[in-house]
């Protein structure tokens, strides 16, 4: 862990946080068996919780497991919690989840114990840290293990949506609207991603797999055209977007930049299509999905062109390498 290092690298992604959760074996804050569970209280006092990010350089899970237990061994005297950690070893990268009175005394446990400050910290909800992460890993301290806190964030939304409901009526159209419900959340089950939120038109969801949220957005894409084949007169069409970052932007935020991508590309797809960052399309490499030639967009809220690429329907995909 001593190859641990300062970066000044740009974050992304996530949105607002700030709750607590406790971690307890038995009395004590240590331990091998230990859990979350809601509300960590110290001497009376509900403590805010923090996620931190550290980046690394040629480092070990047995490394970052090593550290995590002496952070373990000192916390106490701060009246802090060390309750996980994410570690992915491809990136290099560590975000620790931590019940503290404040960031300081969180540092100072990461410095008494093995000196391995992060470049930042945020306050998080207990809430929003497992929508968008899930539940936090849990093994026995000094046990090695990987877990990415990378994810790849999808929004849908319904097309033209107000003008469905003047078409259909108000009853017919939240039937409608259960359709696609119905529709996304089952490929979300199928596929593993996690539904975030419902955005009143449309759903947004996480994955920890680039690759199985674009194979949700094609399901997804493929029930509706299903439908619009049986019942023409309540057809909709759903538009797709989908990026992928890491938890913690230096605008304090949970994939603050990540999520906002997400919903831009959405907003700028195809009427039944799906539209995805560089960063999926990379991270969907040596994958069986096909993607249309690269658009350069100008999207609200982004200072520089942000390059898109459409994923084709695997029928069409198909089409076009048998050609």
């Amino acid at each position: 862990m001593s190859c641990l290092h300062h970066a000044d690298l740009s974050w992304t992604f996530l949105n607002e946080l700030s709750g607590s959760v406790e971690l307890g074996a038995g009395e004590g804050f240590s331990g091998a068996d230990y859990y979350l569970r809601v509300g960590s209280y110290v001497g009376g006092f509900s403590l805010p919780l923090y996620l931190d990010r550290h980046e690394l350089n040629g480092v070990s899970a047995a490394d970052v497991a090593a550290a995590h237990e002496l952070d373990l061994d000192v916390q106490d005297k701060h009246h802090v919690r060390y309750l996980s950690y994410w570690f992915d070893y491809p990136r290099q990268q560590a975000f620790c989840l931590v019940d503290a009175p404040n960031p300081d005394a969180a540092e100072r446990v990461h410095r008494e114990a093995h000196g391995l400050i992060p470049l930042d910290i945020i306050e998080v909800q207990q809430d929003r840290v497992k929508e968008f992460l899930g539940a936090p890993p849990h093994f026995p301290p000094g046990e090695a293990y990987e877990s990415s806190a990378f994810r790849t964030i999808l929004f849908t939304d319904i097309v033209d949506s107000t003008a469905l409901t003047q078409r259909l009526g108000d009853a017919a159209a939240m039937t409608v609207l259960r359709q696609h419900d119905d529709a996304v959340r089952d490929a979300l089950r199928e596929l593993g991603g996690h539904e975030i939120k419902h955005t009143g038109d449309g759903i947004m969801a996480s994955f920890t797999s680039a690759s199985r949220g674009v194979e949700c957005a094609l399901a997804i894409q493929e029930r509706f055209a299903e439908l619009a084949t049986s019942d023409v007169d309540s057809s909709i069409q759903v538009r797709i977007g989908l990026s992928a970052g890491e938890p913690v932007s230096e605008k304090g935020d949970l994939f603050g930049t990540a999520v906002q991508l997400a919903a831009r590309l959405c907003a700028s797809a195809d009427p039944g299509g799906i539209l995805v960052s560089h960063a999926v399309r990379e991270l969907c490499a040596g994958k069986e999905l096909e993607f249309d030639a690269a658009r350069d967009l100008e999207l609200r809220g982004f200072a520089e062109i942000v390059r898109a690429y459409a994923t084709l329907p695997k029928r069409r995909a198909a089409r076009r390498l048998n050609r």
